[in-house]
């Protein structure tokens, strides 16, 4: 039970985080709660309070989401999703989870040094998304992807959050029934969401309004050191 009691508590800190700056929560809850679960049942676990950031996010912002451009998105994304469903259950995931690893670290690092607002070329824009769903499905984790794609999309920090939300939203349900189909959702897992679930829903309910009050300029460069951290982090934890 303490053990559920610490994970309430920091993923309460961690997806506030995300819910402000559309990425990281997963990230930074399973690089501490390794300490006290396997990596594995994290990232089940995490679809959950993905689920519940992602819906609040969204209900409780302005509507800047066009179903068109998300449409595309997710087109591609859920192609890389089944594949990450694939390979989460029938193949072991290393060589992918250090290729991403490094791929992160390398997009992070550009977005840093990068003086002006970057545009990403439209082929790049579509592998990126293809990769985002694969990763979401695979360890749980395509924000660093997906904010680095929607960063050379768009300017407004706003639209950037909620589009990143809206495609967490559609491919956490897309892993979610992927996990009902399999019946990965074991007792101890089920107990850790309803236990935290609540809780969790009333932090996040009342944390949103903190986006407004975060600058462009301060976005941009957090997003871009989140990325960078996020990367050098999964390369140092790497447990292959």
């Amino acid at each position: 039970m303490t053990e559920i009691i610490i994970l309430t508590l920091v993923c309460s800190i961690t997806f506030t985080f995300e819910i402000v700056f559309g990425l990281a929560g997963t990230i930074m809850m399973i690089t501490i709660m390794t300490f006290f679960f396997d990596a594995k049942t994290l990232v089940i676990f995490s679809v959950m309070p993905q689920l519940l950031t992602a819906s609040i996010g969204l209900y409780r912002s302005p509507k800047t989401v066009n179903l068109a451009f998300l449409a595309r998105m997710l087109m591609f994304g859920s192609a890389g999703g089944v594949l990450g469903l694939i390979m989460f259950y029938r193949f072991p995931t290393s060589i992918f989870y250090q290729t991403l690893a490094y791929a992160i670290t390398v997009f992070g690092l550009y977005l840093v040094i990068s003086p002006h607002i970057i545009r990403i070329h439209p082929v790049i824009q579509r592998i990126l998304d293809i990769t985002a769903g694969l990763s979401q499905t695979l360890i749980g984790i395509s924000g660093p992807i997906a904010m680095t794609r929607l960063l050379g999309s768009f300017e407004d920090k706003l639209i950037i959050r909620n589009y990143a939300l809206a495609f967490f939203l559609a491919m956490n349900l897309f892993r979610a029934g992927g996990y009902v189909f399999n019946n990965t959702f074991n007792d101890e897992i089920i107990k850790m969401m309803l236990i935290s679930g609540p809780f969790l829903a009333i932090v996040l309910w009342n944390s949103n309004h903190l986006h407004v009050k975060v600058n462009e300029y301060i976005f941009r460069k957090v997003v871009s050191w989140v990325i960078l951290i996020g990367g050098v982090s999964l390369v140092l934890r790497s447990p292959y």
